[in-house]
């Protein structure tokens, strides 16, 4: 069975850990990997950050959740540059990554995880 990693790409390192802590619980079993800030941890996005959290990942394939502008954008650049299979969602921070944690948990297959990601889009 394939297992999904996630990516956390945030603004904040904060908001990047707190994220991970949340979704920690719910999906014991994943690999949940974050890039929070810039490389001096400031506010902002960071490309390094975001290329660790991806070689870090250990999930055949990793579901990526981002935060704002900057985030997004440094995560496209990376799916350009990464050989590992990428999937960006444009959905709320907080609940899409804990949607999509709870059930990669429990082995449901990708097109019901999106399914579940459908209300969530904002972008």
């Amino acid at each position: 069975m394939m297992k999904y990693g996630i990516v956390i790409v945030s603004h904040s390192s904060k908001i990047a850990a707190g994220v991970k802590d949340l979704i920690s619980q719910a999906a014991p079993d994943l690999s949940i990997t974050t890039a929070g800030g810039t490389d001096d941890d400031e506010i902002g996005s960071s490309l390094e950050k975001i290329q660790a959290a991806v070689d870090n990942n250990t999930g055949d394939e990793i579901l990526a959740f981002y935060d704002l502008g900057s985030s997004k954008m440094n995560l496209e650049m990376l799916m350009e540059m990464t050989d590992k299979t990428i999937h960006k969602y444009d959905v709320a921070l907080v609940e899409g990554a804990y949607t999509a944690a709870t059930l990669a948990q429990v082995d449901t297959p990708l097109i019901e995880i999106e399914k579940n990601l459908q209300p969530l889009i904002i972008k």
